[in-house]
């Protein structure tokens, strides 16, 4: 007498969605380097234009000119 031990294949439906979660895994972090770079850019712009100001309009907004990078990365950075 002779036993079987009856054996499945990976499932088709595993597989599938294994490649859908590591699509999705990818497309997540893609998303995610697009809104860190977006949110960058916004702050860039924000130096870039505080710095385009006059001290007497800067003064106004109660920033100091060699504070401005701080001014704008503040909430990031604890210096």
């Amino acid at each position: 007498m002779t036993y079987q031990t009856p054996t499945a294949p990976a499932s088709f439906g595993g597989t599938v969605h294994g490649l859908l979660a590591s699509v999705g895994g990818f497309f997540r972090a893609l998303g995610r380097a697009i809104e860190v770079n977006s949110t960058a850019q916004k702050r860039l712009d924000t130096v870039r234009r505080l710095q385009g100001k006059t001290d007497v309009e800067l003064a106004a907004i109660g920033v100091k000119r060699e504070d401005i990078v701080h001014h704008v990365f503040k909430d990031l950075y604890y210096i």
